[in-house]
């Protein structure tokens, strides 16, 4: 029985700590339209109708949602290039993610990143 219960507290442990969640706080923006075509970090091509995003430090592949702090509105991106390189900026997104959250008039905004660590 002892061993149930142990082998049970262990798998618990196991999801608990996969599914922990890390949040930032800061500004994001989003590439310009001449950055389209051109080699990201990762290799891949930048594809401003693509959901992707840049990061400093998250890994590649990594999801991130992104909400807008202003409006509330959300988007789920894929971290593909690194950046920003701006101080106070926490992601750069693609055009379209920039869309889907309103950010294209304002160009900046504040946003919170919500991602699996």
């Amino acid at each position: 029985m002892s061993r149930l219960i142990i082998s049970c507290f262990i798998l618990a442990l196991t999801f608990s700590s996969c599914s922990q969640k890390a949040t930032q706080v800061g500004k994001a923006s989003y590439y310009n339209d001449k950055y389209h075509g051109k080699a990201t970090s990762s290799g891949e091509k930048y594809r401003k109708n693509k959901l992707t995003a840049a990061h400093k430090t998250l890994p590649f592949g990594t999801k991130v949602k992104v909400i807008n702090q202003t409006n509330g509105k959300k988007v789920t991106v894929r971290i593909n290039d690194r950046g920003p390189f701006v101080s106070g900026r926490i992601i750069d997104l693609s055009k379209r993610a920039a869309k889907q959250i309103d950010l294209i008039d304002a160009g900046v905004a504040d946003v919170k990143i919500k991602y699996k660590k």
